[in-house]
Order: structure tokens, then C-alpha cells, then sequence
């Protein structure tokens, strides 16, 4: 961010960075509430139904206007691949796992990230010799074998199953965002996610009726409904769109950082509405894990591709 840039412009991006907090720190407590009457297979056929609906208006109008680029559905082939898989990992990792762990695991995505970064870009092995780098590595894998050994059920099979499912989703997670910037650059974010998006929900649809039970998301009431829709807009697509705002108004850097108070935010409120409880030890580990993926943020702020460009939660 230029030091001249305009305070409506700074005003703007702070407002876009608390909205995409507030969208992400809500969709973990949403999908933890759906469980309750959802399978994972249609939870994220309505989650993901609502987000894809969301912006195909701006698609259409894109079509008509002819500002529609043609190369857009070759290049959203790649992201959507691992995105598939993505949401699916996400939205089951709930059922095993609580809201407030999830989150706090899936900050792994971004030293995943910086390894495939590493491995696929050649201008990125510069930082190899980076020796905050290598700290901040070290720093989050200290902090997330603490959060998982300290866990109050580590022992037990179902959070050895939630626990491998985050950790997979954050290494897919990393090619989906490496994947993103290089096939969407220099096109409009809120186009290629809603392409992305249509390619997503056709293989969704067909994994919630050979795997799932769409059938009973009609015995669920009214609020269930509610939570699903308003989860999918903002946890997916308003969340994406207003944190690319927050990008470009305040760098890439600062909105990052903010955003990693969210897991915290989501334990705090998880211990109130679903009772979920983290051990001291286990808390510190948090610390250590966020602690870990902010220097690697600060350490890559200059790089062309890097993992604060985009987050994990959605």
C-alpha cells in the first residue's frame, strides 16, 4: 500500500477485511450447526448451491455485455478439480471434529502453500535462504503437533479421522490456490470463482445422491434452511470477493494477519454455543500454530505468489 494512498480508499479495505472476518468466522459455527440435520454430501450441495447462484447473475451479464473472457471456462477446468475435492474434506472434517479445532488445523493450508510454491515456481526458491522462513515452518509444525497431541481426544479414532481430513484438505487447499492465481490472473475474481463454482456444484450434486440424502433437507426447519443459504453466500462467495477488495485497498499483507485471529474468534465462540473445550496446552499450541503462519506471511509479503493471497476458510 502506498503511503499516499487515500483514507476512503484505507476506509474501504479495513470495512472489506472485518466483513471477510466476520463472513469466515460465522461459516465454521454454521456448517458445526447443520450437521445436526445434514449429511456432509448435502450439506455442501445447498452450501455450495447457494454461493454458485449467488453470482451467476454477474456470469450472465458478463455474457451479454461480451466482457465475458473465452478463455475463462478452459482455465477454471484446473481450479475446480481440486476445489471438489476441497469442499468436501471441509465440510467433513466437522463431523468428526469440533469448529474451533477445524479452524484452527486448517491454518496449515498456508505452509502448504509455500512448499508447492517452492516445488513449482522457480522464482520462489529464493527463499530458501530465507531464515525466517524456515523458523516460521518450524514454528507451525511445533504449533500444530501441540494442538494435536493436547487435544482433550486425541487417542480417540474419530478425531484421528477429523484431524487427517483438515490436514489433507489444507494440502489440496494449497494446489487450489496456486492453481487459482496463475490460471485467474487478470481476470475478474468474482467471474472466475462463478465459473469455478458451476463446475463444482454438477459433480456435487451427483456425490449428495449416490453418497448422501438430499431427500431429508426438506424435513429441516425453516432456520436450517436459512443457515445454509446464508452460509453459502457469505462463507463462500461474499467472503472471497470482499477479501480480494481488502487486498487490493490494503496489500496483501495487513488483511492476512487480521485474518488469522479468526480461528481464536471461532474457539471463543464455539466454547459458548456447542460447549467446545481446548486444553491450556493446547490453546498455547494455537498461539505457537498462528504465531508460525504469520511469519510466513511477513516473510513471503514480497513474493509474486504467496499463500496470504489467499485463505483457507471458507
Amino acid at each position: 500500500m502506498n503511503k499516499s494512498t487515500p483514507p476512503v480508499v484505507i476506509s474501504l479495505g479495513v470495512m472489506a477485511c472485518l466483513g471477510t472476518l466476520l463472513c469466515w468466522t460465522s461459516a465454521p459455527l454454521f456448517i458445526e450447526y447443520l450437521t445436526d440435520y445434514l449429511d456432509l454430501w448435502t450439506q455442501n450441495l445447498l452450501r455450495y448451491g447457494a454461493a454458485c447462484l449467488f453470482w451467476l447473475p454477474v456470469l450472465i451479464i458478463a455474457a451479454k455485455e461480451k466482457k465475458l473472457p473465452k478463455t475463462v471456462w478452459k482455465r477454471a477446468i484446473l481450479p475446480a478439480l481440486p476445489n471438489i475435492f476441497m469442499q468436501t474434506m471441509w465440510a467433513a472434517a466437522f463431523y468428526y471434529i469440533d469448529p474451533g479445532f477445524v479452524s484452527l488445523l486448517s491454518t496449515t493450508a498456508f505452509l502448504w502453500v509455500i512448499i508447492l510454491s517452492f516445488i513449482f515456481f522457480i522464482d520462489e526458491r529464493h527463499h530458501l535462504s530465507n531464515r525466517m522462513f524456515w523458523l516460521s515452518i518450524c514454528t507451525t509444525i511445533t504449533g500444530l503437533m501441540g494442538v494435536m497431541l493436547f487435544h482433550p481426544a486425541s487417542a480417540h479414532s474419530y478425531t484421528l479421522i477429523g484431524t487427517t481430513i483438515i490436514l489433507v484438505y489444507g494440502l489440496i487447499w494449497g494446489f487450489y490456490a496456486l492453481s487459482v492465481k496463475v490460471m485467474f490472473r487478470g481476470i475478474d475474481s468474482r467471474i472466475g470463482f462463478s465459473v469455478v463454482s458451476i463446475y463444482t456444484i454438477v459433480p456435487l450434486v451427483i456425490l449428495s445422491f449416490i453418497f448422501g440424502q438430499p431427500q431429508k433437507s426438506f424435513d429441516m426447519p425453516a432456520w436450517g434452511w436459512a443457515a445454509a443459504i446464508f452460509s453459502g453466500i457469505t462463507g463462500i462467495a461474499l467472503g472471497h470477493v470482499l477479501y480480494y477488495i481488502s487486498i487490493h485497498r490494503l496489500g496483501a499483507t495487513t488483511p492476512s494477519l487480521i485474518l488469522l485471529t479468526q480461528p481464536f474468534v471461532v474457539v471463543v465462540i464455539s466454547f459458548f454455543i456447542f460447549d467446545e473445550k481446548m486444553t491450556f496446552l493446547q490453546i498455547i499450541s494455537g498461539i505457537i500454530l498462528i504465531s508460525g503462519a504469520a511469519m510466513a506471511i511477513l516473510a513471503k509479503k514480497e513474493s509474486r505468489i504467496s499463500p496470504q493471497n489467499i485463505s483457507p476458510i471458507t
